[in-house]
């Protein structure tokens, strides 16, 4: 049984979607390849992934469309390809589902430690599908956190902070790495995320026991 992660490359350039499958074939990575949306979301349904990498201006559906439909459901991890440095594009990717994004032209070996990064992370994260924070359950895969034995929905970047604070429980997050995190600027739409996470998660949201401010610094979350 072949337990390589599986990627794959959807881009309209014949020439990138050849040297990204060489190089990451040479990185033991198992690497399927689609010329377009339409041809991915074929491959999708066929084949289980662990991560996609997806050129942003492709013919047809962008990759900012394909990755806005394909996150409404469970899958994989997302690094967008795009010629466009701006910032204004690179929060735009990620608010809408994106878990990490390169510009072109780029380094191979930086696309690869990027993909190693987030796969590491997913491997973490699928060890156990349901966190208990409290009386809290929090499933990830589903998007949901039981509380009292009624389920509330949590966003793609709700998910995305709680994914990494569940990693590092009790480390403190400043409102600028949560903001680097989930591609928010704003510090108080942060302080609105955070808010509404903790009327799914806490008993009594106003004296949180598990999701708590530290006063200067940032926030934190606790697991008993």
């Amino acid at each position: 049984m072949d337990n390589r992660s599986h990627i794959l490359v959807v881009d309209d350039d014949d020439r990138i979607r050849s040297l990204l499958k060489e190089y990451l074939n040479e990185k033991k990575f198992i690497v399927t390849t689609a010329q377009n949306a339409d041809e991915a979301k074929i491959k999708l349904s066929h084949f289980k992934f662990d991560l996609i990498v997806l050129d942003v201006m492709m013919p047809g559906q962008s990759g900012y469309e394909l990755t806005k439909e394909i996150k409404v459901n469970d899958c994989p991890p997302i690094i967008l390809l795009t010629a466009k440095g701006e910032v204004e594009n690179r929060i735009k990717g990620l608010e809408i589902g994106a878990d990490d994004y390169i510009g072109k032209p780029f380094e191979p070996k930086e696309l690869l430690l990027r993909i190693r990064n987030i796969i590491s992370k997913k491997v973490k994260i699928d060890q156990k599908k349901e966190y208990f924070v409290g009386e809290a359950i929090i499933d990830l895969r589903k998007m949901v956190i039981k509380l009292k034995n009624i389920p509330k929905k949590i966003n793609v970047t709700e998910k995305k902070i709680l994914s990494e604070m569940l990693l590092n429980p009790g480390k403190t997050y400043s409102r600028s790495k949560i903001g680097e995190l989930s591609g928010i600027l704003q510090e108080r739409s942060i302080d609105v995320m955070i808010t509404r996470l903790r009327q799914k998660i806490e008993i009594d949201p106003k004296n949180p026991k598990y999701l708590q401010t530290i006063r200067g610094s940032g926030y934190v979350l606790w697991i008993e």
